[in-house]
């Protein structure tokens, strides 16, 4: 295989790049997109960037981004420098290079064009934004976590069919369920089964057929139905949805390609592979990186089957040769251990190099990069009683290591220094229990829920009590958790006391959770003391992590609805007892600490990352069940979920599941920058490991390895061993023969644990620095450049000092819920239109929590409901536990009934909210809105540079015009628009191809000691009313934010023709169908189109260049 050469012609057709662990796949990948930019001058938005996780893009932007820039600023000074990536780009002529400069700050400028997404990501994108419907139905919800719904699917089926004397045990059928939903593409195997596999099968194919139709009747879609969907959705050669993906994205590279299963590949390589009908110079590029040896993520549906597939596919196939992590000594060791080994089938680590020569470790008490610590004797022994001793030895080691004047890069070795992988988060907790004993900090990097933590039962306890605090059993639980801080010794000896006081401390909590559901509840318990028990107590930092992330979970499932506590406390149960449901990404363990500290991780979620010494205590240790089903094989170049045992045994199926194992050991291996720990036992798992099959199955002898590892030591591409299967050692002696010919050829250093594990206390690493007050010696501090919003801006005309902080939201603070008092029926009104209709808000309250409480109400409700008034009312109900205002909440749906059937004026039509579907309405959509450049800020633009573009594009008569008098003065037009302008638009709806800004407003505008009725909201009272407000800013920079997304993201984009203009809804004034009219203009709405020139011209404003025809 050849080696990638980042300098060479820049891949075309399908290239697979092959690497290894630490030889830079996110900056190939990174210098791949800036080439395609700078050279190929492909804008940002025709590249796609694909990964498999939401950490990992947000890393790959990141990357991406740095990257470029750092590449253009090197270009523009000219420096020299050894950056291959930058000679590269310099190397043309004056006039092509300043063209790279010019598309690479173009790129960088405009860098949120480029779509770098997750394949969920990029699927919904594709599916919805791009218009490519698939044969769901286009209201459906994208589900992160489907959880809920498949435990009550399997638990449903198991009570209606197997719960009376059946054979199919309940754990079996929801581990069977799991693996079949968690891979729904695989075909059930066999067809023929009977007696009880024939049951389970039957099991596993009624719950997909159920979980499916849930999901439809409930409008919901998983992650695996987009990837579905879009599949199907390509897989004729005449697809639309292939025609618009290939116009969209000319070059695609997908990151972590080991990790793809068959779906996700179908849909790359139909959208963008090679096919013969395609037309003459329709090619296009579709790279793909990954490493097959760290393919790990066979149980959640990764399939390194799809890889070799792709890889005998592509074009090209190259491979990154160069490790930068590791240093030499540690590669070549490991080279050794591994190079040429099939790693399974197809597989094979082959040789690469090290970046880094020296060895950054020194000074340990041995510094031998890989190190074996080895159980010798005849005996087998059980692997209970060896994990418990392993513990020991372990954090025994670490505390030599930190207790010596051992050194990393030139600095001490501290504990931040060291991590701890391992196949199964019980072995994790082990090691911390025994790192523990030695005084040592460790923070647990986790892939389990936290519903299952000793803190979920604390909350457990607490729901309980908090449900029935009439029985005294439960208080008593409930009291001995933190929450309530009693001892046993205590309840013991106050007795009755004792429960009349916990008593009266749960109603406080009841009347707390009917007040703010559990973020009260957390609220009052931490004001008595929750917080101070917690940490008082040995791992009290991982304790309090898991109550807060408990608590946070809670609330969310109040929110959907579950107010109730029988609910809550039955969900809670269920979450806490099912030990077999996969962990959605927002219930997996947070880190309980920023300390310095020992990291514990699994070995799956340590991919990706490095540390400079790594211990990896349990790589001898692997069980295989003698009946392993369900299991993922393939069969004809199919993917099978196979329930017969004989089957899975096979061994070609058998080596699939050895072949998994083997790649997590050389992900837990190439971890480490340094060194690397490891321990060897013989117990009755210690034959199917894979340390144990890479120590003794490559060669049958002491000899035979001598040979292989002299052979090996001289390099070279060999056709790759595989290491046997079960390897059973004849006795002690000829394995430590083995093992000593390993150490003679310095793969690793020997150390043969003797049970000796006296080790010294660590006293937890503190900063020695003294604490010091730093002097500020800058003669200048930039307070203009900053983060703004339309609130923060109004707010320091009246207060200079308030536009200095950064806003959270629009949607804090609003300022259209107060009294508003304007000229009343006067002649603005003369016709006194709407003096006889009384307001449906008449009797409703004012202020900022009604206001908001409106505003929540309206952001989640379905206008087209089947029952407007019952979607109303459930939304009242729902939001008034987090805006509680008194009002009657059915006469509350009736007004904003009366609202939503109110026609919102001849801009739009006479259209009414009811006639806006889902598919044509954005409620609450947030902004970031460069000003003068946004991060390049160098213009001196000002608020009041707007004025005289007002009174330039607005008419005499225009109602706006005149607020062109106010951005004058110096407190409003003297604001420096310099950073970005943030907030969020209430309702952006679309109707009849046009494109509308709404604003909703609460406003008393009439007299406080007067019935309030429509003649106060006419339309010549409203535009009056807007005159003596700041309304008029807000609806001029939301305009121009609408202009700008527009102007971004609508193809062939023209302001006369797509956009529609701003509405003002006050809701007081809107009374439904009859709303009274005023020369065709209904009360309540305020209608304004800006002129496109003037929209363009302040778009240039804002943004700090020259007005006149910029766009």
């Amino acid at each position: 295989m050849t080696s990638f050469d980042i300098t060479a012609p820049l891949p075309s057709g399908t290239t697979l790049i092959e690497a290894s662990a630490g030889t830079g796949k996110t900056w190939t990948l990174s210098a791949l997109v800036v080439r395609y930019v700078a050279e190929q001058g492909r804008p940002l938005s025709e590249l796609l960037i694909v990964t498999f996780s939401r950490a990992a893009s947000q890393e790959l932007r990141e990357r991406v981004r740095e990257r470029m820039a750092e590449t253009l600023t090197a270009l523009q000074r000219g420096d020299v420098t050894a950056d291959v990536l930058v000679n590269h780009l310099r190397d043309c002529s004056a006039d092509e290079l300043a063209a790279r400069i010019d598309r690479l700050a173009t790129a960088v400028a405009d860098f949120d064009t480029a779509t770098i997404a997750t394949i969920h990501q990029f699927c919904h994108y594709v599916l919805r934004g791009l218009g490519v419907a698939g044969d769901s139905d286009s209201y459906a919800t994208l589900a992160e976590d489907l959880t809920d719904l498949r435990t009550d699917v399997v638990d449903d089926l198991y009570l209606a069919e197997h719960v009376a004397g059946s054979t199919l045990d309940y754990a079996q059928a929801k581990a069977d369920a799991q693996i079949a939903l968690d891979n729904p593409s695989a075909v059930l195997s066999p067809t023929d089964a009977t007696g009880p596999v024939a049951a389970r099968l039957a099991f596993v194919e009624k719950v997909r057929a159920e979980v499916t139709r849930r999901k439809r009747r409930a409008a919901l879609l998983g992650y695996d139905d987009l990837l579905t969907e879009l599949a199907d959705a390509l897989e004729a050669d005449d697809s639309p949805a292939r025609r618009r993906m290939r116009e969209r994205w000319s070059v695609v590279l997908v990151d972590e390609f080991q990790d793809t299963d068959p779906v996700q590949w179908q849909v790359f390589s139909r959208a963008f592979g090679f096919r013969q009908a395609q037309p003459a110079g329709d090619d296009k590029t579709l790279v793909l990186i990954g490493d097959p040896k760290q393919a790990i993520y066979a149980f959640r549906g990764g399939d390194v089957a799809t890889y070799l597939l792709a890889a005998k596919t592509a074009a090209t196939r190259t491979s990154l040769p160069t490790n930068y992590r590791s240093d030499a000594p540690l590669v070549d060791a490991l080279q050794l251990l591994m190079a040429n080994v099939q790693l399974s089938p197809g597989i094979v680590a082959h040789p690469i190099t090290a970046q880094r020569t020296a060895h950054r470790l020194q000074g340990a008490p041995d510094n031998s990069p890989v190190r074996l610590r080895a159980v010798l004797g005849d005996k087998r022994l059980a692997i209970g009683s060896v994990r418990e001793n392993v513990y020991a030895d372990a954090a025994a080691d670490i505390a030599r290591l930190l207790t010596s004047d051992a050194t990393f890069d030139g600095s001490p070795v501290r504990p931040q220094h060291i991590a701890v992988l391992a196949y199964a988060n019980r072995d994790l907790h082990g090691i911390r229990a025994a790192l523990r004993t030695h005084g040592i900090t460790s923070v647990l990097v986790s892939s389990e829920s936290v519903l299952r933590t000793t803190a979920a039962e604390w909350w457990f306890h607490l729901m309980m009590a908090l449900e029935q605090p009439h029985r005294p059993e439960r208080l008593r639980l409930a009291a001995l958790t933190p929450f309530l801080g009693w001892t046993a010794e205590e309840l013991d000896a106050r007795g009755e006391q004792a429960t009349e006081a916990i008593s009266a401390q749960v109603r406080a909590l009841v009347a707390a959770f009917h007040r703010g559901a559990i973020a009260a509840v957390l609220d009052v318990a931490r004001s008595q003391g929750l917080d101070a028990r917690v940490l008082s107590q040995v791992g009290g930092e991982r304790d309090l992590t898991d109550i807060e992330h408990c608590a946070q979970l809670l609330q969310e499932h109040v929110l959907e609805g579950t107010r109730a506590l029988p609910s809550l406390v039955a969900w809670l149960r269920q979450q806490s007892a099912d030990g077999t449901a996969a962990t959605a990404a927002s219930r997996i363990m947070r880190l309980d600490s920023d300390a310095l500290a020992v990291t514990l991780s699994t070995i799956h979620g340590s991919k990706g990352l490095q540390y400079p010494i790594v211990y990896a205590p349990f790589l001898f240790d692997h069980w295989m069940k003698d009946d392993p089903t369900p299991a993922i094989i393939h069969r004809d170049g199919r993917r099978v979920l196979s329930f017969d045992a004989d089957e899975v045994n096979q061994p070609e199926h058998r080596s699939e599941a050895l072949g998994e194992n083997m790649r997590l050991a050389y992900v837990a291996m190439t971890r480490a920058q340094s060194q690397v720990v490891v321990w060897w036992a013989p117990t009755w798992n210690t034959a199917n490991s894979a340390l144990h099959r890479l120590l003794f199955g490559q060669a049958g002898s002491a000899d035979q390895l001598d040979s292989l590892l002299a052979a090996r030591a001289q390099g070279g591409d060999g056709p790759g061993v595989v290491p046997a299967e079960r390897v059973q050692l004849e006795n002690a002696a000829v394995s430590e023969q083995i093992l000593r010919t390993w150490a003679a050829h310095g793969v690793f250093s020997l150390t043969e644990v003797d049970g000796d594990r006296s080790a010294p206390e660590v006293v937890a690493d503190r900063a020695t620095t003294p604490l010091t007050v730093r002097r500020f010696d800058r003669s200048w501090v930039d307070q203009l450049w900053r983060r703004t919003s339309y609130s923060s801006l109004t707010a320091a005309s009246h207060d200079a000092g308030a536009a200095t902080s950064e806003p959270e939201t629009d949607a804090v603070g609003r300022d259209d819920e107060e009294p508003l008092a304007v000229a009343s029926n006067g002649a603005a009104n003369a016709a006194g239109v709407g003096a006889d209709v009384p307001s449906p808000m008449a009797q409703m309250p004012v202020g900022t929590t009604f206001g908001s409480l409106v505003h929540a109400v309206l952001e989640d409700a379905d206008f087209q409901a089947d029952d407007l008034h019952e979607d109303l009312l459930d939304r009242i109900r729902e939001h008034l536990a987090w805006w509680p205002v008194e009002v009657d909440p059915d006469a509350l749906a009736t007004a904003l009934e009366a609202v939503c059937t109110t026609p919102i004026g001849p801009l739009a039509g006479g259209a009414t909210l009811v006639d806006l579907p889902r598919t044509d309405r954005f409620a609450e959509m947030d902004f970031e809105l460069p000003l003068a450049g946004g991060d390049r800020s160098h213009a001196n633009a000002r608020l009041g540079a707007m004025a005289p573009i007002l009174r330039e594009h607005l008419p005499a008569g225009d109602p706006l015009r005149a607020y062109a008098d106010a951005l004058d003065g110096e407190e409003l037009g003297g604001q420096a628009l310099l950073g970005y302008l943030t907030g969020s638009i209430d309702l952006t709806f679309r109707h009849d191809g046009k494109f509308y800004v709404v604003d909703y407003k609460t406003n008393w505008l009439g007299p406080t000691d007067a019935e309030l009725t429509l003649a106060e909201y006419a339309p010549a009272q409203l535009a009056e009313a807007m005159t003596h407000s700041t309304y008029p800013l807000q609806a001029i920079l939301y305009s121009v934010v609408l202009h700008r997304y527009l102007r971004w993201r609508l193809p062939a984009y023209d302001p006369e023709k797509h956009l529609g203009g701003v509405m003002y809804l006050y809701l007081r004034g809107m009374a439904g169908p009859d709303t009274p009219l005023m020369d065709g203009q209904p009360c309540g709405v305020f209608s304004w189109r800006p002129p496109s020139a003037l929209l363009e011209d302040l778009s240039a404003v804002l943004d700090g260049r020259t007005r006149k025809g910029a766009r």
